[in-house]
């Protein structure tokens, strides 16, 4: 299951083995070479695209979320499995929701608001054999840039024909741009495109939970988007036409949010930031807790927040591990421990005593956290034979995606037993 991050930030395509900085006159130089072709999806076609078809096998699975005895399990980058949970020990997959370009998903209401590349739509779910697009609030998301094979150089993406869904590789014949006085092959770069893929639990009203990879949160009547290193806020006392309010500068490349106690906890790859939503439609900084860039969700209960940083290519960063962090004067966080990890993605904790680690390869792990300074002596359960990526706590009910499928497990009197499982690809 592969759901990391790929950020193309100003992208360089080298050609051949020269570089040079080319400062004079510019000339339209027309090259080819074998590279990656882009295959487009049309606006047209990307904003008549999403309907209900009958369950799928899941496949290549992303962030899950829970909502009145539904599981919705994103099928990275096509859309939203629906599978009835009313009976955890025999989950049925009954819908999928075909909404290119999806990763992020939140409830409210029988309202389901997803991204599809770059636009936000607005689903009613409320009669799950009519499931049908409500409204679009378009251009919300960066241009997007799918996975593609690094062997081969990328040709130029003209994103007046629509947003990129794949590639093929092939003989490429483009005109670009050069300076009059190159003396090599050089290189060029793209306009500013953005892939996002890393995305927390939250519960109110008729909202649902998310899993701690989450970039989408609902406070009362309002929802919150993360598109990099901006927070949007909009209006969604109109459940079907959410209403822009502000945007807010994170100042770093923010990943995940977090809803606890009125409260927006927001992981980011340098740190954690804290917003107050006494105003929801105005959060406002309250404090931040930094460490070296790194992937980072993060979770809250009581006076804790734990965070997991971890390494890898877009993260920029050789560091696997859990921290603890003191939140109980919330204007200044500060770290109580950490603990080393294998390759940490998203968390859980339940009653404030029991964390739920995803370990990436080294599977599920489930901590008793009553001492903050003795978690690692304090290992519950360990299910190793997995790459987990993200679970939600649920009372007695714990729900966690892994690359070879959907666990549930039953946690009472400390006691974790798995009770079903969907297998992907199955």
């Amino acid at each position: 299951m592969k759901t990391y991050q790929t950020s193309l930030k100003l992208l360089l395509i080298l050609f051949g083995t020269a570089i040079f900085f080319g400062c004079g006159d510019k000339t339209l130089e027309t090259r080819k070479f074998t590279g990656n072709k882009p295959v487009y999806l049309s606006y047209e076609d990307l904003r008549s695209s999403v309907k209900s078809l009958p369950g799928e096998d899941l496949n290549k699975t992303g962030k899950i979320y829970f909502y009145n005895n539904y599981i919705l399990a994103n099928e990275y980058l096509k859309g939203i499995h629906v599978i009835d949970n009313s009976d955890p020990t025999n989950p049925v997959n009954i819908k999928f929701i075909d909404i290119p370009g999806n990763i992020d998903m939140a409830v409210k209401d029988n309202y389901l608001y997803a991204d599809s590349y770059i636009d936000l739509v607005v689903i009613d779910i409320s009669d799950i054999e009519n499931i049908r697009e409500v409204y679009r609030v378009e251009n919300v998301f960066p241009y997007q840039v799918p996975e593609y094979d690094y062997s081969y150089p990328l040709a130029s993406i003209d994103n007046s024909l629509g947003v990129v869904v794949g590639y093929t590789i092939e003989e490429v014949e483009e005109t670009v741009e050069t300076s009059g006085d190159n003396w090599g092959i050089g290189f060029y770069k793209y306009e500013d495109i953005s892939y996002i893929t890393n995305g927390a639990g939250n519960q109110n009203g008729g909202v649902g939970i998310a899993g701690s990879m989450a970039r989408f949160s609902i406070y009362e009547n309002d929802i919150y988007l993360l598109n990099e290193t901006l927070l949007y806020v909009y209006d969604i006392t109109d459940l079907e036409k959410p209403t822009f309010i502000t945007e807010i500068q994170t100042n770093t490349i923010a990943e995940t949010l977090f809803l606890y106690e009125a409260k927006l906890f927001m992981g980011t790859q340098t740190g954690m930031k804290v917003y107050g939503l006494d105003n929801p439609a105005e959060p406002v900084f309250i404090s931040e807790f930094s460490h070296i860039q790194s992937c980072d969700p993060v979770v809250v209960s009581g006076n804790y927040a734990y965070v997991t940083l971890r390494a890898g290519n877009v993260c920029g960063s050789f560091t696997n591990q859990l921290d603890v962090i003191d939140i109980n004067v919330i204007t200044s966080p500060q770290l109580v421990k950490s603990y080393p990890m294998t390759n940490p993605h998203g968390l859980g904790i339940q009653n404030d005593t029991t964390l739920f680690l995803c370990d990436g390869e080294d599977g599920l792990k489930v901590y008793n956290t009553s001492d903050p300074l003795r978690i690692d002596e304090n290992l519950l359960y360990h299910f190793p034979d997995m790459d987990a990526f993200d679970v939600i706590p649920l009372g007695n009910l714990i729900i966690m995606i892994a690359d070879d499928g959907l666990h549930q497990y039953n946690f009472e009197e400390g006691n974790l037993t798995e009770i079903s499982f969907i297998q992907i690809g199955e």
